[in-house]
């Protein structure tokens, strides 16, 4: 199992759902990613994608005006 880090910083609505979309299909099953963004929206956006495509939200985080969601990589 491995852990990253995707910044999705300044990133507006569709783009951190598609850079988490594009990391996770470098990660394998179990894997570990953390996506830091500042658009509000990726609180609803990547956990709806998520349910769809099989992967698992571990936590949630916002602090700051920034958001932080952690992502179990399910299996493809």
């Amino acid at each position: 199992m491995t852990k990253e880090t995707l910044n999705a910083r300044r990133l507006l609505c569709p783009m951190p759902v598609i850079r988490t979309q594009d990391k996770i299909k470098t990660m394998q099953a179990g894997d570990i990613l953390e996506v830091v963004g500042t658009d509000p929206g990726m609180l609803q956006d990547i956990p709806a994608w998520c349910r769809i495509n099989g992967h698992r939200v571990l936590g949630s985080h916002a602090q700051d005006h920034e958001y932080t969601l952690v992502v179990e990589v399910g299996a493809a």
